[in-house]
């Protein structure tokens, strides 16, 4: 299949990790809603039962495993288990996450060493665990427009999805270099109004909150199953996380200013009472945050969507004028 072939969703085998809360969970319940054959894998059983059951109970068809992404036999057998049932796998999703709110300094070590696993480490044995199973597809990965700038506060969080990117850029060169039929995407959402500030452990005096402005989960949902149908090496989430990074790219001491004004946003109101998920799971099975609810549209993604055939007619376009215009010139030397 070449990168600009469409295999719909509907036709396809998705693996998705993280699959019982935020965008895991999101994607989940849209590619089952479209009839996908899906295989989940977390850390929850009776959470990852409930999600597969909602899906067939909507018409769709979900099997599970039970895996936590940091530990690498457990995501084997989990890939190996996907093959069982369906024989293939299609998309392989990245999505398990977990943050954690805290000055660096003031960071336990061994969180910060838990968070690593997880977030790259588990990042990294999804990829391995695809890439030797998979004869063609997508691999797509999760990371965050952190990837790319500094984050206070947020610091563990942003120096794993730093480590994300970097690593899916160099393992996209070495199987492209190997001839692979493989496809990497590198998916970089905003703010998103998702549980994982709820979930997060938090150090900071307030409730932990997801930097603003949130949106909704399934933005990047619906942007996953996109990059699942049609080839995106790299695709940011939301407007103004792309505005985030092209500002901290050309004006980065300015932006340093900014982000440090976003501290005390960061942990503000009082503390919810809420089981952390760094080192165990959260069985209540959510997509969003409670009582919030982040922005449903994006000007610059729907611009980004449509920009292959937008460039298209633009290039017809200014192709059909060179051709009048040239065409105009020979008619004028030949009289």
């Amino acid at each position: 299949m070449s990168p600009q072939e469409i295999c719909p969703v509907e036709d396809q085998v998705l693996l998705i990790t993280g699959a019982t809360s935020g965008i895991g969970l999101a994607t989940a319940q849209m590619a089952g809603g479209r009839g996908a054959k899906l295989f989940l894998v977390a850390r929850g059983e009776a959470a990852l039962a409930q999600v597969a059951r909602d899906v067939r109970l909507r018409g769709g068809e979900a099997d599970y495993a039970v895996a936590d992404v940091a530990d690498v036999a457990a995501v084997e057998a989990a890939a190996d288990a996907a093959l069982v049932r369906y024989g293939r796998i299609d998309t392989w999703v990245n999505c398990a996450g977990v943050a954690i709110y805290a000055k660096l300094l003031e960071l336990p070590d061994a969180e910060h060493r838990r968070l690593f696993d997880t977030n790259y480490f588990g990042v990294v044995n999804g990829a391995r665990a695809a890439a030797r199973r998979m004869r063609r597809g997508t691999i797509i990965t999760v990371a965050s427009i952190a990837s790319d700038f500094p984050s206070p506060i947020l610091g563990a969080y942003a120096a794993s999805k730093h480590a994300v990117a970097g690593f899916i850029g160099s393992l996209r060169i070495e199987l492209e270099s190997e001839g692979s039929p493989l496809r990497l995407s590198l998916v970089k959402p905003s703010g998103m109004a998702t549980p994982i500030a709820d979930h997060a452990v938090n150090h900071r005096p307030g409730r932990a909150r997801v930097p603003p402005p949130a949106y909704d989960p399934d933005l990047a949902a619906s942007t996953i199953l996109a990059c699942a149908e049609r080839y995106r090496r790299e695709v940011t989430v939301g407007g103004f996380g792309r505005a985030q990074t092209l500002f901290a790219a050309h004006f980065p001491t300015i932006a340093d200013r900014i982000s440090a004004l976003i501290i005390p946003w960061l942990s503000r109101g009082p503390r919810i009472d809420a089981r952390d998920s760094l080192f165990l799971p959260v069985e209540r099975v959510r997509v969003r945050a409670h009582n919030e609810t982040g922005r449903r549209a994006s000007v610059y993604g729907t611009l980004d969507r449509l920009r292959a055939p937008v460039l298209l007619a633009t290039a017809g376009a200014s192709g059909l004028l060179l051709w009048r215009t040239f065409r105009s010139r020979r008619l004028a030397t030949s009289e």
